[in-house]
């Protein structure tokens, strides 16, 4: 019985003198009930997390389709240009459409240096589109 505790005792010293002291310590030496606590508070915190992703996550179905509740509670973008009539996923284009309600290109071709002009109601023609 000695001679394992002997090579316990070799095997810890070439571990904390290859890795350090903090290698070989028990890991419940540094435990203590506020460390207890944390860690409790950070558990329910988790889980209310992973439960509020899989409600999140559930299907509903639409239409004959199984759709994700999150993709429901989204509110609906309009996605297309009103000066160009041109349908754009960049999200570039989402601050212009808040803003200016055009798309990035418009705004560089008939806003960039005249925004004033655009805010008070000017819009192109057909033909300078």
């Amino acid at each position: 019985m000695s001679d394992d505790w002997d090579k316990i005792a070799k095997y810890e010293k070439a571990i904390s003198k290859k890795y350090g002291k903090e290698a070989i310590i028990n890991p419940s030496s540094n435990w203590d009930e506020e460390k207890e606590k944390d860690y409790i508070d950070q558990s329910i915190t988790r889980e209310q997390k992973q439960q509020h992703n899989d409600e999140q996550n559930e299907k509903q179905e639409v239409d004959g389709f199984l759709v994700s509740k999150k993709l429901l509670n989204k509110e609906k973008k309009n996605r297309t240009c009103p000066v160009c009539d041109e349908f754009s996923f960049e999200l570039k284009d989402d601050l212009y459409m808040e803003k200016f309600e055009c798309c990035y290109g418009c705004y560089i071709q008939h806003i960039e240096h005249r925004s004033e002009r655009w805010l008070k109601g000017w819009r192109p023609n057909k033909e300078n589109k």
